[in-house]
């Protein structure tokens, strides 16, 4: 397999799972911004959409879309328990985060990374409030899900890397502080950052 990425993006999850999923692939760079890989052939050829991330298969099938390559990755390693077994009801409770996490954080982010201050008052104050709803799961469980880790947490993790570079301060929710430390911790997850940084 192969994933393509992009340091600082949202490819930093399913990186992240993979790795956790201690599956076999390959890393390669791509810039989003003129939306060429390192050769510089063209990523839409690989992407039409554009964006990253994106996972070859072995087919040479493209699967895209953060969330469902979490997913599929996922269950290619049942044993890992980086989601619950389909069909359950906590099957739906981790795509019910997975869904919340890619609606109301993911796409809430975007204006924050733009020059216009005035039209960032009101995503800070929406994700402000998503904030809360998370903050108020993981103020009595270490992870989403409970005491273990899954595909969403990760999800999440990616997401609360942006507060950084978008000046959101995570003072208010000692809840998602104490998650971030808690899964910057990890060994899969130190692996990935420093794999993007190389």
């Amino acid at each position: 397999m192969k994933l393509y990425f992009s340091p600082g993006a949202c490819s930093l999850h399913p990186h992240i799972t993979l790795r956790e999923a201690e599956l076999a692939f390959d890393l390669v760079r791509v810039d989003i911004r003129a939306h060429k890989l390192h050769d510089g052939s063209d990523y839409y050829a690989i992407n039409p959409k554009g964006y990253v991330p994106a996972l070859e298969l072995d087919d040479g099938s493209i699967l895209t879309e953060g969330a469902v390559i979490d997913q599929y990755v996922a269950d290619r390693k049942p044993e890992k328990k980086l989601l619950p077994a389909a069909g359950t009801m906590e099957r739906y409770r981790a795509q019910e985060w997975l869904n919340f996490i890619a609606t109301e954080i993911h796409k809430t982010f975007g204006p924050l990374f733009g020059s216009d201050e005035a039209a960032k008052v009101a995503p800070r104050a929406r994700l402000g409030k998503r904030f809360d709803f998370v903050a108020k799961t993981l103020a009595s469980q270490p992870y989403l899900l409970g005491d273990t880790f899954t595909v969403a947490d990760a999800y999440l993790y990616n997401m609360l890397r942006w507060t950084t570079s978008t000046k959101v301060d995570l003072e208010p929710w000692p809840a998602l502080t104490a998650f971030f430390a808690r899964v910057d911790a990890r060994p899969a997850v130190q692996a990935a950052l420093a794999a993007e940084r190389s």
